[in-house]
């Protein structure tokens, strides 16, 4: 499909929730697609449908490294189903050019969700692996959550993002688990 322009920290529809998909028509087969498209040209792990403006329940991840074939997992309408454990790692967003901070997660979760074509599965991602985080920061965003809401570091964080011209964290959406 297309390569579409991802909205940037700050922009209101980052925050806002998203709407479950009814069901897996041509229009979401084509979102699918542009959010691969846009993640590949970005260089990223996940892209979730809101980071394009649009507010649906739909995420994509591949976390294959450079020498692998691409993996892409698409998840449409995902509901974390178990966690537990808790790992640090830095992470990043597309949506946060150049700013990564240290932000805590689960190490372990269990995902259900429907593939691209509409069919259930579910997933398991342990030990702190990318998958693990990445399926949680791309879920994040389907509940208009946003990675520095979970920052190790609320001052740091904010030193982080000034020094790329983004806006402060907002201490309201700051989450402690």
């Amino acid at each position: 499909m297309s390569v579409k322009r991802v909205l940037q920290y700050g922009e209101k529809s980052l925050r806002e929730p998203s709407k479950e998909v009814h069901k897996v028509s041509k229009k979401i087969q084509e979102l699918v697609q542009d959010l691969l498209d846009t993640m590949y040209a970005k260089n990223g792990v996940g892209m979730a449908a809101p980071q394009i403006g649009v507010n649906y329940r739909v995420f994509v991840i591949d976390v294959s490294k450079n020498d692998e074939p691409l993996n892409p997992i698409v998840f449409i309408n995902p509901k974390i189903i178990k966690k537990s454990g808790s790992c640090v790692a830095q992470e990043g967003c597309i949506s946060f050019p150049e700013a990564y901070t240290d932000v805590k997660r689960y190490s372990d979760v269990m995902v259900k969700a429907l593939d691209r074509n509409g069919r259930p599965f579910v997933l398991e991602a342990k030990d702190g692996e990318l998958l693990a985080r990445a399926i949680q920061h791309e879920n994040d965003h389907l509940d208009g959550i946003l990675f520095i809401d979970h920052c190790v570091n609320r001052f740091e964080t904010d030193e982080i993002l000034a020094k790329h011209k983004l806006p402060p964290i907002d201490p309201e959406k700051l989450i402690n688990d």
